[in-house]
């Protein structure tokens, strides 16, 4: 009996002292940085073939709103002016990666405005950057908070 109390004791601490590792091994779970809101910013197109070559700023006033949906989905309003007023509204699908959200979207902006685009883009707390390509353009866009006023 005292030889089975014994291991039964034994089994029990064991198994306290594994979980216990486990918790401390366990890094806690990141808090999703918060994207939604108001960015400000720039976006350019650039040629692949001249890679050392920087984007040229097109249209360097780009106005976005985000706010989140569901289920990985956020909502963008990306809005400015290159040449006449522009405003899109678009559904980016986005996951958590460390303290970062990466997204990914599809979107037709019609036959005046360049077509179908594809893009992906990377955004904390602070910083929201991308790269889009579609049949005639590539570039990039590098957004952040605007200053307080």
């Amino acid at each position: 009996m005292t030889l089975n109390r014994s291991r039964l004791a034994q089994a029990f601490f064991t198994l306290l002292t594994g979980m216990c590792i486990a918790l401390i091994a366990t890094p806690a779970a990141l808090q999703a940085p918060d994207i939604a809101g108001e960015w400000t910013g720039s976006w350019g197109i650039y040629s692949p073939a001249q890679g050392t070559t920087p984007p040229k700023d097109i249209c360097k006033k780009l106005e976005a709103k985000v706010e989140p949906q569901k289920d990985g989905v956020w909502q963008a309003v990306f809005e400015g002016d290159c040449g006449r007023p522009y405003k899109y509204t678009i559904k980016m699908e986005g996951r958590q990666i460390g303290k970062v959200v990466l997204f990914k979207g599809t979107t037709d902006l019609g036959a005046k405005d360049g077509g179908v685009f594809d893009w992906i883009g990377r955004a904390n707390d602070k910083e929201f950057v991308g790269f889009f390509t579609s049949a005639n353009y590539t570039g990039t866009f590098n957004l952040a908070r605007p200053a307080a006023k």
